[in-house]
């Protein structure tokens, strides 16, 4: 029952990725600690995983359309290296409580900010 519900998952969030432009991991962090019973960590770390064929079929489409500027992506993905090495090692470090308590702040910085731009 495990797989389904991540094929479900994998699914739903690659419906949402593709039509809003937004990564799957607001929805694969708590389905996968919450439904298929990962610890954050490893829900995190899964999600990260699993947004690596969406990034690359999403990049091999947008080139296509001629929307990619390869130099500025190349240097944000180089920059954007170090903050993960960085944030692996905070993530790892912290306790899964803290761990979820900053997740849920996140989750709720996104909320609102979607519920200001859907008012406005």
């Amino acid at each position: 029952m495990t797989v389904v519900y991540a094929l479900v998952l994998g699914f739903t969030a690659g419906i949402l990725s593709g039509m809003f432009g937004v990564g799957g991991g607001v929805l694969f962090v708590p389905t996968l600690s919450l439904v298929v019973g990962l610890s954050h960590l490893s829900a995190e770390a899964t999600s990260l995983a699993a947004i690596i064929p969406v990034v690359a079929v999403g990049a091999w489409q947008q080139n296509r359309y001629g929307n990619v500027r390869w130099r500025p992506a190349l240097v944000i993905g180089i920059a954007s290296a170090g903050g993960v090495a960085g944030g692996v090692g905070l993530a790892t470090w912290l306790s899964e409580g803290v761990l979820e308590r900053l997740f849920a702040c996140l989750l709720l910085v996104v909320a609102v900010r979607l519920a200001w731009t859907a008012r406005r």
